[in-house]
C-alpha cells in the first residue's frame, strides 16, 4: 500500500502569500524602533488619560513643566516622526516588491 504525502509537507517551502514572503514582524525590529514604539506608547497612553479623565501623567511625574517632562514630550514627538519615516520605508519596500 502506497502511503500519500501529506499537503502540508508538500508546501513548506512556499512563502506565506498574505504576507509576501517579507511582512515585518517583531524579530525585524531593532533596538530604536522598539524604543520609538515604547514611546509612542507612554504618549498614547497620555493622551488616552488627559481626554478620558484630564489627566497629565508624566506631568504628574516629572512635574509640570519641568525640564524632564518637556524632554518626555520631545521624545515621544521625535519617535513619532521616526515612525512616519519607518513606516515611509516598509511602503516603498512593500511596493518594490509588488
Amino acid at each position: 500500500m502506497a502511503t500519500m504525502s501529506s499537503p502540508t509537507a508538500e508546501r513548506r517551502h512556499i512563502t506565506d502569500r498574505r504576507t509576501g514572503g517579507h511582512a515585518m514582524s517583531a524579530t525585524n525590529l531593532n533596538a530604536l524602533d522598539w524604543t520609538a514604539l515604547t514611546l509612542m506608547t507612554i504618549g498614547a497612553l497620555n493622551w488616552g488619560l488627559m481626554g478620558l479623565f484630564n489627566f497629565d501623567l508624566v506631568a504628574s511625574i516629572f512635574g509640570q513643566m519641568t525640564t524632564m517632562t518637556r524632554a518626555i514630550y520631545t521624545l515621544v514627538g521625535i519617535a513619532a516622526l521616526y515612525s512616519i519615516y519607518t513606516g515611509s520605508k516598509l511602503l516603498q519596500r512593500e511596493s518594490a516588491h509588488q
